[in-house]
C-alpha cells in the first residue's frame, strides 16, 4: 500500500509541483436512530462479544512477546467479563522496545513525507470501514454508549486525516524571507524515539492521535496504553500492521505505569514523551524528563495534558433552556469522565433557584444502564474510580446541599454504576469545587454577577475548558479576555472539541497547552532546521556586506 502512495502525493522529482489532498472535513457522526445503522451496530456488538477474552502479546520490533505477568482488561459494566488478556511488560521489554524503535528510526526518519502521509490515510480508510466494530470495542472495554463511541472513532479519523495534511504543509514550509544571493530553506525534522502514554477515557482518539502525530513527522514510538484500555490499543495496532506500517515504527508495550511507564519515561534514548492523564502522574513525567542523564545529549521534550476542573458560567440573562442542556451534557456525558467535563456551574443569583430546580429535573431523566444497550449513562471505568467518586460524594455531603443522586447503583452484573449527582450551595473553595473528581458529580456555585463568576471560574489550578451562557455581548467579550482557559466556548457546552475547529489543550496545571487537532500540534514532534546556501560566487557579494553579524 505504501509504495504505491508516493506518486499520488509527492512527485519523485522535488522540483515538480506538489499535489494536494482534498480540503479537510470532519468525519460525520452516525445516526443510530436509523434502523439500518442500529441493526449494524447490534451486529458489530455481537461480533465483538465473540472476540472477547483473547490474549494479546507485546509487539516489539515486530516480534510477538509474552511476559510472565498478565494484565486482564474487563468490562466496567460487567466486571466478570474479560475483554482481553495482555502482557505486563518488564524493564527488559521496555529496553527491547526502545532498541527496536531506535533501529526503525534510522530508516523511517528518511522515508518521504508522502509515504508517511499515505500510511495515515490508509489507516483512516480502514477505520472507516470498521467504524462500528471499533465503536463496539469502546462500548465493551471502557463503557461508552453508542454516541460517545462514535464520537471517539470519528475524532480518530479526523486526527489521521488532519495530521496527514499538516505533515504535507510542514514539508512544504518556506522561510518568510529569501536573501539575495542565498537559497533559504526550513525543514522540520523528527526528534527520534518517543514514548506515547495515552489515557483510557478516549482510548482510541487520543492514543491514535498522539501516536500518529509522532509517526507522520518521522519519529518512532513506544506505545504504552492505559491498563484500562489495552485491547483497543492492540486492535488499533493490528490496523496499523494491515495498512503496511513497517516493523519497529510503533512498538506496543503494555504494562503498568509504575514499572513499564516509569522505565520508559526515564530511558536515555527516549527523546520525547506524549502523555495524557492525571496531574499527579503528568508532573512526575515532567520532572523525570527534566533530569539530565549521562549519555543523553538532548533536552527531553514533554507534551502533556493533565486534566481540568472546568466551569460553565450561567449569566443573569442566559437562555435557560440552552444552559441547562449544555450543563447536563457537559457534566454527565460519559459520566463526567472527560478532562473537558463541566464539574462546576457558576450561576447568577437572580436565576439560581430556578436553574437548580430545572437542572435537577433534566438530570433525573438521564437513564443509567449497560452501554451495550445504549443507555445515556453507563458505569465509571473501574473499581478504583468507583471508590474515588463515592468518596468525593461523601465529602460533598458536608460541603454542599445534595440535590439529586449521591448513591451507588447496585446491579446483578456488579457494574461500577454511580447516580448522576448534583450538589448546590457549594463554596468556591470547597474540595469538590477545586479537585478533579472525574466522575458524575457536579458542584453548583452561586454568584453575585459576572465579576464574581469570572473570579470563581479562574480560582482553580487548572485551565482547560470553560463556557459561558449569556445574551450580553459585553459579558461575552469580557469572558473572551478574562476567562483563563485553553478552550473557551460561548453559548455552547464545554465538551466536544472538533479537530481543526477547536485545537485542544489547556493552561496552568492542565498541561503544556499542546493544542491537539490544531495547526501547531505537529511542531511539538519536530525540530526545525534552517539551511542557508550561498549561490554562485558574485550573485550576493554586495548583500553579504550588509548582513548583521549576530548569532
Amino acid at each position: 500500500m505504501l509504495t504505491n502512495a508516493i506518486p499520488t502525493l509527492h512527485e519523485a522529482d522535488p522540483t515538480q509541483p506538489r499535489q494536494t489532498l482534498p480540503q479537510f472535513r470532519n468525519e460525520p457522526f452516525l445516526n443510530f436512530k436509523a434502523s439500518e445503522t442500529k441493526a449494524a451496530m447490534h451486529e458489530a456488538l455481537r461480533y465483538v462479544e465473540h472476540e472477547l477474552g483473547h490474549e494479546y502479546p507485546l509487539i516489539l520490533g515486530g516480534e510477538r512477546v509474552h511476559a510472565n505477568g498478565k494484565l486482564p482488561s474487563t468490562n466496567p459494566a460487567q466486571p466478570q467479563q474479560t475483554v482481553g488478556v495482555h502482557q505486563e511488560a518488564e524493564p527488559s521489554h521496555v529496553e527491547q522496545a526502545v532498541a527496536a524503535a531506535d533501529k526503525a528510526f534510522q530508516f523511517w526518519s528518511r522515508v518521504p513525507v508522502a509515504t508517511r502521509v499515505q500510511l495515515l490515510l490508509d489507516v483512516a480508510d480502514l477505520l472507516r470501514e470498521r467504524k462500528l466494530e471499533f465503536c463496539a470495542w469502546l462500548t465493551y472495554e471502557v463503557g461508552k454508549n453508542w454516541q460517545e463511541s462514535d464520537a471517539d472513532v470519528a475524532e480518530t479519523i479526523d486526527f489521521l486525516e488532519f495530521y496527514a495534511r499538516e505533515a504535507l504543509r510542514l514539508d512544504g514550509a518556506v522561510t518568510p524571507i529569501q536573501l539575495p544571493g542565498e537559497s533559504n530553506t526550513l525543514r522540520y525534522l523528527p526528534l527520534g524515539v518517543g514514548a506515547v502514554i495515552p489515557p483510557w477515557n478516549f482510548p482510541l482518539a487520543i492514543m491514535a492521535g498522539m501516536t500518529m502525530a509522532a509517526v507522520v513527522t518521522g519519529n518512532t514510538v513506544v506505545l504504552k496504553p492505559s491498563v484500562d484500555a489495552l485491547t483497543i490499543a492492540a486492535r488499533f495496532y493490528m490496523l496499523l500492521e494491515e495498512a503496511g506500517m513497517p516493523e519497529g515504527v510503533v512498538n506496543l508495550c503494555q504494562g503498568s505505569g509504575d514499572l513499564a511507564g516509569a522505565t520508559l519515561v526515564a530511558h536515555p534514548k527516549v527523546r520525547f514523551i506524549a502523555f495524557t492523564g492525571s496531574k499527579r502522574v503528568g508532573l512526575i513525567v515532567h520532572e523525570a524528563a527534566a533530569k539530565a542523564q549521562p549519555g543523553r545529549p538532548f533536552i527531553k521534550r514533554t507534551i502533556l495534558e493533565m486534566g481540568g476542573k472546568d466551569a460553565i458560567i450561567v449569566d443573569a440573562d442566559a437562555d435557560m433552556d440552552a444552559a441547562i442542556e449544555g450543563v447536563a451534557a457537559s457534566a454527565f456525558g460519559f459520566n463526567g469522565q472527560k478532562c473537558s467535563a463541566c464539574s462546576r456551574v457558576i450561576v447568577d443569583a437572580h436565576l439560581y433557584d430556578t436553574f437548580c430546580d430545572r437542572l435537577v429535573e433534566r438530570v433525573q431523566d438521564i437513564q443509567v444502564g449497560d452501554p451495550v444497550q445504549n443507555f445515556a449513562a453507563g458505569p465509571v471505568i473501574s473499581k478504583a474510580a468507583y471508590d474515588r467518586v463515592l468518596a468525593y460524594i461523601a465529602l460533598g455531603r458536608g460541603e454542599g446541599r445534595l440535590l439529586t443522586g449521591g448513591e451507588a447503583i447496585a446491579t446483578e452484573s456488579g457494574g461500577y454504576y454511580v447516580q448522576p449527582t448534583i450538589f448546590a450551595d457549594v463554596p468556591s473553595d470547597a474540595r469538590i469545587a477545586q479537585e478533579e473528581i472525574f466522575g458524575p458529580v457536579l458542584a453548583v456555585i452561586r454568584s453575585s454577577g459576572l465579576e464574581e463568576s469570572l473570579r470563581i471560574a479562574n480560582s482553580t489550578e487548572y485551565g482547560l475548558t470553560g463556557a459561558i451562557y449569556s445574551n450580553s455581548r459585553e459579558h461575552l467579550d469580557r469572558a473572551r479576555e478574562e476567562f483563563h482557559v485553553g478552550n473557551l466556548y460561548l453559548n455552547r457546552k464545554c465538551t466536544g472539541a472538533m479537530v481543526g475547529a477547536h485545537p485542544f489543550g489547556g493552561f496552568n496545571m492542565s498541561g503544556t497547552d499542546s493544542k491537539a487537532g490544531g495547526a501547531d500540534y505537529l511542531l511539538l514532534f519536530t525540530q526545525a532546521k534552517s539551511i542557508a546556501e550561498r549561490l554562485a560566487v558574485g550573485t550576493g557579494e554586495s548583500n553579504q556586506m550588509r548582513q548583521p553579524q549576530g548569532v
